[in-house]
């Protein structure tokens, strides 16, 4: 069988842990023996960006302007713990949060849904999409360990040297800490367009909440905007194609959420999507069962593993002991990527490859083959059966074989 042409470069950045370890499993059982690709690779394990002091994330950002498309494997956001487990040189700064701020894209995520394992929440039959803003809150904040009585103040300074605003944030008593997070108005409107483009294109209603209740200023200005941008160039657009944008707080929003049967997108803070998309991938079967894309508002796209590095499956996996850790994050990622670049090329070979991957991945898991994580939700059937890591992509790459065949 000769080998599809991936036209144009892609963008790979390897990551941590047993990820790590499965990333280079789907590259040689699923994609390598098929696919002909100029992989542009990025190693963005934790002790080559210790070796580089981080400056190869930013090349990998830079790669992803220049190429257009990405994917990328788990990787460690270091703690004070792992710095003494890897004998970092400092606590380094997320890598997707360095990535998503030089894209300054929207994270959005959907869920992998299989016939055999049904959601946690009763009510959800559809989709719950997540867009997730992937620009300031905390992931660019500045902290500061207040060690004694005083007064913590706020200024603003404009670029002539003016001091324009200056407000006090605490007198303190004692010690303490102080938190200072930012965003843009032009990043702001950049994911209100990215949800409403999204929302459009998949017929999809859109939810949006925040606090703006409490946070008059901060939460408001999303509020706003989305207002506004909503008003000026969607209105009549959502309402011809029979969908709805709507505002309500972000606790309210919650708790709605509960009570729907899905088929929306969930506009998400920063913050707000991190935690939601991890409860969404949950509630739905795994954290491994979610789809995970960063669009930025230049046409670039990063498709990642939407999980963390699996941890203690690592341990495991060091010591020897065989484990059950689920693949299918990466593989949508995969397979979102080629998708994506196939489509951009012009290349439908190579959309359809990816088609076939994730048919054959559903289908290992709806005939019963899954790991550990799934056999603990699926649908009680005799034919289940858990498979260690490995086995589980032999599983997938037999389907795949037969659909190329």
């Amino acid at each position: 069988m000769s080998k599809i042409a991936v036209k144009n470069p892609i963008v790979e950045i390897d990551g941590d842990e047993m990820t790590r370890i499965m990333w280079r499993m789907v590259k040689d059982k699923l994609l390598l023996p098929y696919l002909d690709m100029d992989l542009k690779y990025y190693d963005l394990g934790l002790e080559h960006r210790d070796e580089t002091e981080d400056k190869v994330t930013f090349e990998a950002a830079e790669a992803i302007k220049k190429y257009g498309v990405g994917v990328k494997c788990a990787t460690i956001t270091p703690n004070k713990d792992r710095i003494k487990e890897y004998n970092l040189k400092k606590e380094w700064s997320s890598p997707n949060g360095t990535l998503r701020a030089a894209l300054d894209g929207t994270v959005f995520r959907a869920p992998i849904l299989v016939k055999n394992i049904p959601a946690a929440v009763r009510c959800w039959k559809k989709p719950i999409h997540i867009g997730r803003h992937a620009y300031g809150d905390i992931y660019k904040n500045l902290e500061y360990r207040v060690p004694e009585a005083g007064k913590a103040e706020m200024v603003f300074t404009n670029n002539d040297g003016k001091e324009l605003w200056r407000g006090t944030i605490h007198e303190f008593k004692g010690s303490g800490v102080i938190q200072a997070i930012h965003n843009t108005d032009n990043s702001i409107l950049n994911f209100a367009k990215a949800c409403f483009t999204y929302a459009y294109d998949q017929k999809l209603n859109l939810w949006f909440g925040s606090k703006d209740t409490i946070s008059k200023m901060y939460d408001a200005q999303f509020r706003k905007i989305f207002d506004h941008e909503y008003q000026c160039n969607w209105k009549e657009k959502f309402e011809a194609a029979g969908i709805e944008y709507f505002f309500t707080l972000i606790d309210d929003l919650v708790a709605r959420i509960m009570k729907t049967e899905g088929g929306l997108l969930w506009a998400c803070k920063n913050y707000d999507g991190d935690v939601m998309s991890d409860m969404l991938g949950s509630a739905y079967g795994s954290l491994a069962m979610m789809t995970s894309v960063l669009v930025s508002p230049q046409g670039y796209y990063e498709f990642e593993a939407s999980h963390g590095t699996v941890q203690k499956h690592y341990y495991k996996h060091l010591r020897g002991e065989k484990t059950s850790t689920n693949s299918m994050a990466l593989i949508f990622a995969w397979t979102g990527c080629l998708r994506k670049r196939g489509e951009l090329d012009k290349t439908p070979e190579v959309v359809d490859f990816a088609c076939k991957l994730e048919k054959a991945a559903l289908e290992t898991i709806e005939s019963g083959v899954m790991t550990g994580d799934l056999l603990l939700v699926a649908l009680p059937n005799e034919n289940n059966r858990k498979v260690c890591t490995e086995e589980f992509i032999d599983e997938v790459a037999k389907r795949l074989k037969k659909k190329l065949e």
